[in-house]
């Protein structure tokens, strides 16, 4: 708890009245919703008390306001009863009148989450921006303490669908995406997107919710980490208040749970989620999951909930192409409004490749540069800026890292690499590993093939056009080559 420069004895009082109310409510409830209360002062017999946020605001409101004025009464004859604010609206010039717990009015868009600030939808897209300002029908009633508007994770503006750049590898995650976010009627439910760190998946998370906003503002909208889920769920179930958090998460219209992976080996929070997951699909209600691996590949995951998860649509984002980045540079560079020669922008998308938040970060690095110091954008400028970036993505791959890589993944002997052995289960892998020496060194194939238990240069040439074949034909085993290259370039 904290206080300002208020009375000295309305600080004793506020101190007694917390003191009491902690003895009745425990410890934890304490720390959770009465510690970060701020005594501002008495007018006119009311107290006034700030708090950080309008969640905490509305649940004080809802659970402590009325046992606040009673002990505060108790301890002072002057003091009628308790008024709770949300911190920002203190000190600025002519506030609305804190809202007390005789009147509480919820005058929050119909379906802004509660983080979302003015300053944040002044910037949103139009249309987006334009649904935003619609009120509720239900704008004048109480609000649902924890209801989509209070839990809800903010959502970034820049995460649309009209600033997500589409190329092969993550078109038919984005086209799923937009078909969830246009069809009310949940056609692919649950929808699952898996893909690697900064391919995409959580710009899509986003503008699946901006674009169902948009579509229907009366459509309720819970987006939060997975994580955010299970520390929701503990402090339920530590405040033995599980009812409130099942009626928060199974009346919603869309359920978008990012980074689901997290929950893997926690198994009370996977109970509930599972059947969270049953009640909304039951009744026709849309999930939306991400995740960094598909359902079957969730280590720690219970077998119904991963049965459950693959039950919808599954959708992968893989590494992006040359083209892909490239495009990704020229939009954010056009959105920043910032002219970057052509040579600088391929020499980018061909050296970072390892995922778009680095190459987007890359550019922003380069172009703050120019404009901090007066410097006009080149080529050796940007390796100049960037040789750290550049250092790293330039780090050298052996050969025997990749043959320890390889067989590791195709749980083989590393030794079997050298071997004589021409079993299929042990040939492939080893096609596999000189495909990606040739690929990621610069040896010869000579080298190579002496490092693969002196075979000749024509055995690495064969193994990689085979491997290239493969690949052409056979989709699952594209997918473990550029998981290995992926790592290997990682």
């Amino acid at each position: 708890m904290s206080s300002v420069s208020v009375d000295t004895q309305v600080v004793e009082q506020f101190d007694t009245v917390l003191a009491s109310l902690r003895d009745e409510i425990g410890e934890a409830a304490f720390q959770s919703w009465l510690k970060p209360m701020t005594v501002r002062g008495v007018t006119e017999g009311s107290v006034r008390i700030s708090v950080p946020t309008r969640f905490m605001k509305d649940w004080v409101i809802a659970h402590y306001v009325d046992r606040l004025g009673e002990l505060w009464a108790k301890a002072s004859s002057d003091i009628r009863d308790v008024e709770i604010f949300v911190q920002a609206e203190y000190g600025q010039p002519n506030p609305s009148s804190p809202i007390t717990a005789a009147a509480v009015k919820m005058e929050s868009p119909a379906f802004v989450d509660n983080q979302t600030s003015a300053a944040q939808v002044s910037t949103m897209p139009g249309a987006i921006k334009n649904a935003t300002m619609k009120r509720s029908p239900l704008a004048s009633a109480p609000p649902v303490i924890g209801s989509a508007l209070e839990i809800s994770a903010p959502l970034d503006t820049r995460f649309t669908f009209d600033n997500f750049v589409v190329g092969k590898s993550n078109e038919f995650a984005h086209a799923a995406s937009l078909r969830v976010a246009e069809q009310p009627n949940a056609q692919f439910n649950p929808l699952f997107l898996y893909g690697g760190v900064g391919l995409g998946k959580t710009h899509l998370m986003h503008a699946i919710a901006w674009k169902i906003r948009e579509e229907d503002p009366s459509r309720t909208v819970i987006y939060m980490s997975a994580e955010k889920f299970m520390y929701r769920f503990i402090r339920a179930l530590r405040e033995q208040n599980t009812v409130d958090f099942k009626d928060q998460f199974r009346n919603v219209d869309v359920l978008m749970i990012d980074d689901v992976q997290f929950i893997s080996g926690k198994d009370s929070t996977q109970e509930e989620f599972f059947h969270t997951f049953n009640a909304l699909v039951d009744q026709g209600r849309q999930i939306v999951i991400s995740a960094d691996k598909s359902p079957s590949d969730l280590e720690g995951m219970e077998e119904r909930l991963k049965s459950r998860l693959n039950c919808g649509l599954v959708a992968d984002l893989h590494a992006t192409t040359y083209e892909l980045r490239l495009g990704i540079l020229l939009a954010k560079a056009e959105r920043m409004n910032v002219e970057v020669p052509g040579k600088v922008m391929e020499f980018l998308a061909h050296k970072i490749t390892s995922n778009v938040r680095e190459l987007e970060g890359a550019l922003n690095r380069v172009a703050a540069h120019s404009s901090l110091v007066g410097r006009d954008i080149t080529l050796e400028s940007v390796q100049d800026v960037l040789h750290d970036l550049i250092r790293a993505h330039d780090r050298r791959v052996t050969i025997e890292e990749i043959q320890k890589k390889v067989a590791a993944h195709f749980n083989i002997r590393t030794s079997d690499m050298h071997s004589a052995r021409r079993a299929r289960s042990v040939a492939r892998p080893r096609q596999v590993a000189m495909y990606l020496a040739k690929q990621l060194t610069s040896r010869s194939l000579p080298e190579i093939g002496r490092k693969f238990g002196g075979r000749d240069h024509t055995t690495v040439m064969h193994a990689v056009k085979k491997v290239d074949e493969l690949r052409e034909r056979d989709p699952s085993f594209a997918e473990d080559v550029e998981l290995l290259r992926r790592m290997l370039e990682g």
